[in-house]
């Protein structure tokens, strides 16, 4: 069975796709669920003929890059589908708001049938909550001011207390003996973060609360110190609170608070992250978009991650020459074409479509608009079926040798060949 070959296709996941994907609840799954995609997974590996695949990189490349439009298009439709009623049920699904996103966003997380739907506010950012920081003295990198021994010493945080333990050999160089108590720390996971800073040819040990804000009984989040290492520890200097932690300070319709986190929540209606400080006298309003606006929001994000299948079928069509992809997403579109009209959804010269938001306004409020949502919902479940079926085998679109066909109706399931069809990539040879 193939299998991706090259470290570096790690390397590409993560930097394209590491810091921008995160994950929201609709990539939590149900058993049922999971059950579901393993069976779709076994049946297509039960039917599908024998094949070679040249694994270079703009193939590991478009097996990742279609994986993670996949999963867009999908979590996109479950957001559209929280009840049986598909995307009309977002005319009654309330969408908090924020005129500054830069510095507070919100999500509702209240009841869709409570009487929170006409509550509004303001918010003002004055300082944000902040994590303890202490960064220890510059050395010289390569310098050498570390005997050979073993060494300890004691990290105390609000509630547990720690002994740290760590060799330093006649071969270590400052840099060296940093980075190996910063590794010592970040794997103990205690709720800090370490890393070596380098500045020229210094280096420092940094560390970093993943905590924020101090409560009123408390005057440190962490806190290090050693006995019989006493000397050592001075040396690294990280015993100092460089940046102490501190607690958000913002106004609500005036008044002024205080969280411990840059993120909380108002009468368990609204939860609320801190992003930036707001100008002052500007306070940040919270609200719900109206329902029209929802709607077109909706479309606009859906559109987006079709555009995202287009991309990525552009992309390897080529380098490779292969269009089955594109020729299988343009095709939902063109047959579509006439209906996405209807409600203000245009193809453009590359494929792609856009969508014009009056137009959809008027058409989801009409007295057409069973029929607009009509249009929609088949598109969408168009889409979330182009969706599901590339996720679970992505490398149906690349170029491959076909070696042999499985002999129809008598072909076996192999349980132990499913990672081609699930898109996990294994660092090994053929």
């Amino acid at each position: 069975m193939p299998v991706i070959n090259n470290a570096g296709v790690y390397d590409y996941y993560l930097s394209t796709y590491g810091q921008t994907s995160g994950r929201d609840r609709y990539d939590s799954h149900k058993r049922g669920e999971l059950k579901e995609v393993y069976n779709r997974m076994v049946k297509t590996n039960k039917e599908s003929p024998l094949y070679k695949i040249k694994f270079d990189n703009d193939v590991t490349e478009f097996a990742i890059d279609l994986k993670e439009s996949a999963r867009k298009m999908q979590n996109v439709v479950a957001s559209l589908s929280t009840t049986d009623k598909g995307i009309e049920s977002v005319f009654n699904k309330r969408i908090a708001v924020s005129s500054n996103p830069d510095a507070v966003d919100v999500e509702y997380i209240g009841s869709e049938d409570s009487d929170d739907a006409s509550s509004s506010f303001t918010l003002g950012v004055e300082s944000l909550a902040s994590p303890q920081i202490n960064e220890g003295r510059y050395l010289s990198a390569m310098g050498k001011d570390f005997q050979e021994g073993s060494y300890s010493f004691d990290l105390s945080t609000t509630a547990h207390s720690y002994e740290f333990q760590y060799n330093v050999s006649s071969r270590d160089t400052n840099r060296d003996v940093q980075s190996k108590i910063s590794r010592l720390i970040n794997t103990s996971d205690i709720g800090l973060r370490a890393q070596v800073v380098d500045r020229g040819d210094t280096s420092s040990l940094r560390i970093t609360s993943r905590q924020t804000g101090l409560a009123e009984n408390e005057d440190y989040l962490f806190k290090i110190s050693s006995g019989e290492s006493w000397n050592e520890l001075q040396t690294l200097g990280i015993d100092k609170v460089t940046s102490p932690a501190a607690s958000s300070k913002f106004t609500l319709n005036g008044q002024e608070h205080h969280s411990l986190s840059n993120t909380f929540t108002i009468n368990k209606a609204f939860e609320l992250t801190l992003k930036d400080v707001t100008p002052e006298g500007q306070p940040a309003r919270i609200g719900f978009k109206a329902n029209t606006e929802a709607i077109a929001d909706s479309v606009d994000e859906l559109l987006s991650s079709f555009n995202g299948f287009i991309a990525v079928g552009e992309k390897y069509s080529s380098s490779k020459g292969n269009n089955q992809l594109l020729n299988e997403v343009k095709g939902i579109s063109r047959a579509f074409a006439q209906e996405l009209s209807s409600v203000g959804i245009a193809p453009n010269e590359d494929g792609t479509l856009s969508l014009d938001r009056e137009k959809i306004a008027a058409a989801v409020t009409g007295d057409d608009r069973d029929k607009a949502f009509v249009s929609l919902n088949k598109f969408k479940e168009a889409m979330s079926r182009e969706a599901n079926k590339t996720s679970v085998n992505p490398l149906n679109y690349v170029d491959k040798v076909t070696v042999e066909y499985k002999n129809p109706g008598k072909n076996f399931t192999a349980p132990y060949a499913q990672s081609v069809y699930s898109g996990l990539l294994v660092d090994q040879s053929l």
